[in-house]
């Protein structure tokens, strides 16, 4: 059972991260190392979360090893007993031997840190690159990147000079390499309790909120009126890169040393402008370079890079505004039914998804209808209540829990009641609840933010390749930190706790922060504490009340600008409500047609069918008889109809008058 756990976590772990890369990312589209580098970003760091807490079962069970060997003791199978005492040290279900954690930690720790400082920036760049070659896109992610390596490189040179010239200072490679985490994770908190302080007041409150019906219905009419403009706007900038397209593809002929470029950009434009320009080879004269200027490679490397970005920009917003008109429909669906008599959910639109028949037998209209209407939103109450109880909790030792004498930490309290009964099961559960709620609170912050078009994590796979890439870098860089955080509110951490104990495995590998007492006895216990500031300011929506000033709309109740948007949301829906009603009854029609025409216009196709074969096998049948005795009778047939055509005159109908009387028509020519 001891490599069990651990085996099982590492599988769990990766499926899971696996499957949020599959709702954000598309496989299909999507370049393979940008896959692969998001997933082991996002992987590595959920696995650090998952596998922490059976670190601190594993270091308090070797503690009490320890503390036995001090004194005379007995073994007695899996525990260990004190003899004066009697004292039992059992071995937890999920125990790691040791030597394991070490290794796993420094292999975990070192592959983030290189992908979040070297990998996944080179990528990003390589990622936005509009070169038409490997080499290109790499020379370009250089480039850009010279400027961020350069940097560093710059600030961990002059700290070396400073350090060899300094006589004062004598730092070991093991020092060195101190200095470097210690560096990463100040820059990783700075920004975690940022993200943390916004996520331990918005979840509780998102949840409450998603109890009020009306709430969210005028949220979703607010959110419908902005991404309608968003749409148009992303509409009108891919009409303008196509035109810009259009005149470079008539430009450039088939001949032209350019057109392999040319033809690079039309496959990454939608089909129906694809088949609008077309690949321009009906024109087969030669290019002539002293009578036209041509655009240079650089240049289409530009507009390369602006068809990728709008083209992805405009699928994106086509299917969040199909997503959004779902859940406002649903979400009318529902207020309509909360007073209904008969207790059974009514769609107003069926779903256009095939439904699964485990799932209908189950959730039928009236489970539903007690679910959506009673049940859900007292549940998103009593939740919202509990995350609640953990912010607090969370607050209070975010302030407290550099006190040891006496513990004031509710976290640290927890563990250390459960560690004197040695309850491994609790210890571990309790670890990862609190490690899974900071980092729900964190991770779902970097989800949620929005930094303009720059960076957006967008769901039903309509993320771009950069932003999947920049979520990576940020779990890497914001989970060590969280880490650290979390084991200096239990006190595992012997910096917190100034005890003389075995650390945990992953505070082995992060190292003493003594070699910089200035972070480890400033930086590390203070700073956490603005997590209240924080959380206060987030409570009175202060940021979303500045950006409000600045021009960008953001959904506030006491806001003009938002009433507006939110009828203008509304109209949007009504209208394309009855735009699909109408499209049903079309669809309702045909059907019924065909169910009540159906069989009578296949059993009259049955008899002309019928029909024609008999006729057929009537002129087989003349055609086998002897011709001679019809011969004179059908020639004499031939030559009447070729006289009668003859014969014929077409009406004049510029005429004054038109004769009844053909005879007279005769006589008067």
């Amino acid at each position: 059972m001891s490599g069990a756990a651990l085996g099982l976590e590492i599988v769990f772990v990766f499926f899971l991260a696996l499957f949020l890369l599959h709702r954000y990312g598309d496989f299909k589209k999507q370049h393979r190392l940008v896959i692969v580098a998001t997933l082991l970003a996002w992987y590595l760091c959920f696995l650090i979360v998952f596998i922490l807490p059976l670190d601190v079962s594993t270091t308090i069970y070797n503690r009490c090893k320890l503390a036995v060997n001090s004194s005379p003791a007995e073994s007695n199978g899996s525990y260990v007993t004190l003899a004066p005492s009697k004292q039992k040290c059992f071995k937890p279900w999920s125990y790691i031997p040791d030597g394991i954690m070490p290794i796993f930690w420094r292999v975990v720790y070192w592959t983030s840190q290189f992908l979040t400082w070297i990998l996944l920036p080179f990528m990003q760049s390589y990622a936005r690159s509009g070169g038409f070659s490997i080499t290109g896109k790499i020379k370009t992610a250089l480039i850009e990147n010279a400027i961020y390596y350069g940097t560093y490189l710059l600030i961990f040179g002059a700290f070396l000079i400073y350090v060899a010239v300094n006589p004062n200072f004598n730092l070991q490679w093991n020092q060195l390499q101190t200095i470097g985490i210690a560096a990463a994770n100040t820059w990783g908190l700075f920004l975690l309790v940022l993200l943390l302080g916004y996520g331990l007041v918005e979840i509780p409150r998102s949840h409450w909120n998603g109890a009020k019906r009306g709430y969210l219905l005028m949220k979703t009419y607010f959110k419908a009126a902005k991404l309608m403009t968003e749409k148009a706007d992303a509409e009108e900038n891919l009409e303008d890169i196509m035109e810009e397209v259009r005149k470079v593809s008539e430009s450039i002929k088939y001949n032209h040393p350019l057109r392999k470029c040319v033809d690079t950009i039309l496959k990454k434009c939608p089909t129906e402008y694809q088949e609008r320009m077309g690949r321009n080879m009906d024109d087969y004269e030669d290019f002539d370079e002293r009578q036209n200027s041509y655009p240079s490679e650089k240049s289409l490397a530009k507009l390369h890079k602006q068809v990728i970005y709008s083209v992805q920009r405009h699928r994106r917003t086509q299917v969040q505004w199909q997503i959004l008109l779902e859940q406002a429909f649903y979400l009318e669906d529902v207020a309509k039914n909360e007073s209904s008599a008969t207790r059974q959910f009514v769609h107003t639109f069926h779903s256009q998804e095939p439904e699964n028949k485990i799932i209908q037998y189950f959730y039928t209209p009236t489970v539903e209808w007690y679910w959506e209407c009673l049940l859900r939103p007292w549940f998103y109450r009593v939740l919202a209540v509990v995350l609640a109880t953990f912010s607090v909790i969370v607050v209070w030792s975010e302030c407290t829990f550099f006190s040891t004498r006496p513990v004031l930490s509710l976290f640290a309290v927890f563990i250390q009641l459960a560690e004197k009964t040695y309850n491994y099961i609790y210890i571990e559960m309790a670890c990862f609840l609190t490690i899974f709620f900071l980092s729900i609170c964190v991770y779902s912050t970097v989800f949620r933010i929005r930094v303009f078009n720059y960076y957006y994590l967008a769901s039903h796979h309509q993320t771009d390749a950069y932003s999947l890439l920049f979520s990576g870098m940020l779990f890497c860089r914001l989970t060590p930190p969280l880490c650290l955080n979390f084991l200096g509110l239990t006190h595992m951490d012997a910096t917190i706790s100034h005890k003389n104990t075995q650390p945990t495995a992953y505070t082995s590998i992060m190292g003493s922060m003594r070699v910089l007492s200035f972070i480890a006895d400033g930086f590390y216990i203070y700073y956490p504490m603005l997590v209240v500031i924080l959380c206060i300011a987030t409570y009175f929506s202060l940021g979303t009340r500045c950006l409000n000033l600045l021009g960008f709309q953001q959904f506030m109740g006491d806001s003009e600008m938002t009433s507006d948007l939110i009828d203008e949301g509304k109209e949007l829906i009504r209208r394309e409500k009855r735009k699909r009603q109408r499209q049903e009854e079309g669809e309702n029609r045909r059907r019924e047609w065909k169910e009540r025409y159906g069989n009578r216009d296949e059993s009259t196709r049955s008899r002309a069918v019928h029909t024609d074969q008999k006729e057929s096998s009537f002129s087989e049948t003349n055609a086998n008889r002897p011709l001679s005795k019809y011969t004179r009778s059908n020639g004499r047939t031939e030559r009447d109809r070729i006289e009668l055509l003859q014969d014929a005159e077409p009406l004049d109908f510029n005429a004054d008058s038109v004769n009844d009387d053909p005879l007279e028509s005769d006589l008067g020519r």
